[in-house]
């Protein structure tokens, strides 16, 4: 079984990266084309598994040839694809993007509601679920799907959030279930129910959210970084069966600068960094150490083009010993 299920988006993606050609007038020519297992779920899917965490994943896939191509690849990344769901007479996600100078736009994003996750998918992952140490949801699935996924954690499971879900009912039940919460600038509006602007706004919504029941509150506020913010108890994941307050969880906060030189391609930082902030906290690190590998994570994986990560150990470490004697 594994330690960590994660519950997402499973799909193709094609990336398209171009440069310019200052010679021709400024237009643009295709450099190469990438088509890559993609997809939120699957992206975090594939972190954990670099970094060594078992680590399984409960999604949709069409019953067409890109399905089954991805389902395959996942498992040859150490995936256990035992509960991707192959939807007959579905059509796998699609995710087609263009990379150009520094930036990503993307073309066509075509998710067939076939290829989403039901409440009866979830049931049939239920052995993975009752089992697993943590839960990585991606918030951006169904609401009935992430509930009956909640309802099948065990207690002595601690649930990763990520995102903000679509309706009141669910964002109560991730709220009031989840250990760890992350969300991007936007989302931390919408489950802040109000828009955020800089630090000091996203500092009072983390406090709104601990006090609701997680442990720690992960939200990106744009340029600055990223904000953590956590209230003492004992230590999430390894040791978390020992019921002192661990000294590391003493209520704090840190706010991450963005490591590393510009983007190429940003897309995919926000599913390296929950994967790699799940792994850390698994691991029994401290709400600030799991922080800078995350945000280690996002700064190795936006350098290259496409959003599937390409993390290890040594490369986090030593981009987190760079900017932290920095």
């Amino acid at each position: 079984m594994a330690d960590v299920v994660v519950l997402g988006q499973v799909g193709r993606d094609l990336v398209v990266r171009t440069r310019s050609l200052p010679e021709a007038g400024g237009s643009t020519t295709a450099e190469d084309l990438r088509e890559l297992l993609g997809g939120k779920g699957a992206n975090q899917a594939v972190a954990l598994a670099q970094l060594g965490v078992p680590v399984a994943l409960v999604g949709v896939v069409g019953d067409d040839g890109p399905g089954r191509q991805v389902r395959d690849q996942a498992a040859a990344d150490g995936i256990d694809v035992s509960c991707v769901v192959v939807r007959p007479d579905a059509g796998t996600a699609l995710l087609l993007d263009l990379v150009e100078d520094g930036g990503r736009r993307r073309l066509v994003e075509h998710v067939p509601p076939e290829v989403l996750l039901t409440p009866g998918d979830v049931a049939a992952a239920a052995g993975e679920l009752r089992s697993c140490q943590v839960l990585l949801a991606q918030l951006q699935q169904p609401g009935d799907a992430i509930r009956a996924a909640l309802g099948l954690v065990p207690d002595t499971a601690f649930v990763v959030s990520d995102g903000a879900p679509a309706d009141e009912a669910t964002r109560a039940a991730v709220i009031a279930r989840a250990a760890v919460v992350r969300a991007d600038a936007v989302e931390a509006g919408r489950l802040a129910g109000r828009p955020l602007a800089g630090v000091d706004e996203a500092r009072e919504a983390a406090a709104e959210l601990l006090t609701a029941g997680p442990r720690l509150v992960a939200l990106s506020v744009g340029e600055a970084g990223d904000l953590v913010v956590w209230r003492a108890g004992p230590t999430l994941g390894a040791a978390s069966r020992d019921p002192e307050v661990d000294p590391r969880w003493a209520d704090g906060e840190v706010l991450v600068p963005h490591l590393g030189p510009p983007p190429m391609d940003p897309t995919g930082a926000g599913d390296a960094y929950a994967a790699v902030l799940t792994a850390s906290l698994l691991g029994g690190a401290g709400p600030e150490e799991a922080a800078w590998a995350a945000s280690a994570a996002a700064a190795v994986t936006v350098a290259h083009a496409g959003g599937r990560p390409q993390l290890d150990a040594g490369a986090l470490g030593e981009v987190i010993r760079r900017h932290r004697a920095a």
